[in-house]
């Protein structure tokens, strides 16, 4: 059986992934994302700094840290920024509640990501570890500025939940904007548990 020219044409086109994709979101997001990124980089850059001045302090220093509740956090984001992309794909074939459930889902993780972060600085000001260590110091001010980050993301999710309960609106680029930020808060994420919690 043979295919004509334009029917092979044709069959190429829909296998095709489409010309001329864009980003999710808009640009206003990725331009805060970008941002932040640029400055958590150029904080991580100092830290290894002084990381690498006093390597067997800070190795000392990283011990009484809580690995289990990082690696807790680190699942639960890990988690809530799978339920954001489902959240995102279910918007885009048009399922708004199953959408709106998948984003409840992702703001109960970052919820509980607070609640863990908040029982873990308990612990370590509870045993004398405080900003006046030169590693705390770096650790108190990575986990906070990453929290305060947080925050606002949950703030964000809660924009697209009343986004998705408004059957006028429910737009997917609305969507998607708060699920790059999550994505970008996951990321930060990451990254500061390597360097803080792994990295020896």
């Amino acid at each position: 059986m043979t295919i004509s020219g334009r029917d092979a044409s044709e069959a190429l086109e829909e296998s095709s992934p489409p010309v001329g994709g864009r980003l999710p979101g808009d640009l206003d997001m990725w331009v805060l994302v970008l941002g932040d990124l640029l400055f958590f980089g150029c904080y991580f850059i100092v830290y290894m700094v002084f990381r690498d001045r006093s390597p067997d302090r800070f190795a000392e220093a990283q011990k009484h840290l809580n690995l289990a509740v990082g690696v807790a956090n680190t699942v639960v984001l890990l988690t809530s920024s799978m339920l954001v992309a489902m959240a995102v794909q279910e918007v885009r074939r048009g399922a708004a509640r199953s959408a709106e459930r998948l984003t409840w889902a992702a703001g109960a993780c970052g919820v509980l990501f607070v609640a863990l972060k908040v029982f873990e600085w308990h612990q370590e000001i509870t045993h004398g570890f405080t900003v006046s260590h030169e590693f705390f110091s770096f650790y108190f001010v990575l986990t906070g500025i990453h929290l305060a980050h947080l925050v606002l993301g949950l703030l964000i999710l809660g924009i697209v939940v009343r986004e998705l309960r408004n059957p006028v609106l429910r737009r997917p680029h609305m969507v998607e904007q708060g699920a790059t930020y999550w994505h970008m808060v996951d990321l930060l994420w990451v990254v500061i548990f390597a360097i803080l919690y792994l990295m020896r």
